[in-house]
């Protein structure tokens, strides 16, 4: 199937995280996602140190990003990008510069997420509260930046003076905000474009994050639909729902979701076989008012991860 004869289908992302695929592969298996018709790919995003990788590579985010859209065509990309890592000045120039060069394909995607290994790198590791009003004070500074505007910031964690961007943005990205909590989801009702819903894709903790997002945009007023869904759900269409290998593999690369009991996982994955896969991903769809869902194939290499992209494959969900 080609990109051309799944441009009808209901928008699909797939994600590759973790540092676990060298660039070759993660480089063929974006280009293959691309020609069957899923619209973005959500890559590695800002990270400094990962102890539990060893010796083995662990790219910037940000070049591996720019490198995918010059060897691709049409599909999106995008990588987190955590506030304490960048001078906002900076970001949105860096921002601003890969949407010169390739116009439309970056989702600008934003979170708070700190790791005490960033202290390696002489990273600033601020609070939860700091962190969320440093990325509330970062935002409209960017959006200034693109519009081409001299922008003079003196605040808590962003200052500029007359500062100024080049080239300007006649139509900036998609500004992205992973959020669960209310204060997160705060900056979502009152900047963002999209909602990464930063919760497991069980019925319960999606309903209490959209009524905290309700409450939010309504005190804004601003309607929550406005706010496009991206829900990110762990896959592993090959393995059966009580295989252990579905549970250790949901543990390694979900540990925030460790108050997911063992029993709920796999209505957590998505699993069982492609067809019961498929069928469980268009629910979460329609059960959680998904406008675009992303099958998240970390921890697949090879073969494994390409029959993955081929049983999700857009026309088929």
């Amino acid at each position: 199937m080609t990109a051309f004869a799944a441009a009808s289908a209901p928008p699909l992302a797939v994600a590759f995280t973790w540092h676990q695929l060298a660039f070759e592969q993660l480089a063929s298996l974006v280009q293959r996602a691309e020609a069957l018709g899923y619209s973005a790919a959500y890559l590695d995003g800002d990270v400094s140190q990962l102890a539990s990788l060893g010796e083995r590579d662990v790219l910037d985010g940000w070049t591996v990003m720019t490198a995918l859209a010059q060897r691709t065509s049409r599909i999106q990309l995008a990588g987190v990008r955590l506030v304490h890592y960048w001078h906002a000045a900076r970001l949105a120039q860096s921002i601003a510069t890969l949407e010169r060069i390739a116009p439309g394909r970056q989702r600008a995607f934003f979170a708070i997420g700190a790791h005490a290994a960033d202290r390696a790198f002489g990273l600033p590791f601020p609070p939860v509260a700091d962190r969320i009003a440093w990325l509330d004070e970062a935002i409209p500074a960017l959006r200034s930046l693109w519009r081409g505007e001299s922008v003079t910031v003196r605040g808590r964690f962003v200052s500029l003076e007359s500062a100024r961007v080049r080239p300007t943005l006649a139509t900036p990205p998609l500004l992205e905000i992973a959020a669960a909590g209310p204060r997160m989801l705060g900056l979502v009702a009152a900047h963002a474009g999209a909602w990464n819903m930063n919760v497991a894709p069980l019925p319960e903790p999606v309903a209490r994050a959209t009524q905290r997002l309700g409450a939010a945009c309504a005190a804004r007023g601003r309607a929550p639909r406005e706010i496009a869904r991206v829900l990110q759900i762990f896959a592993r269409p090959a393995l059966a729902p009580s295989a252990p290998a579905l549970l250790t593999a949901f543990r390694r690369f979900h540990p925030w979701f460790a108050d997911v009991a063992d029993a709920e996982v796999p209505r957590a994955v998505l699993c069982g076989g492609p067809e019961a896969a498929r069928a469980q991903l268009a629910r979460m769809r329609r059960e959680f008012a998904l406008d675009l869902p992303v099958v998240d194939l970390t921890g697949l290499a090879g073969k494994e991860a390409e029959a993955a992209l081929v049983s999700f494959a857009p026309e088929s969900v």
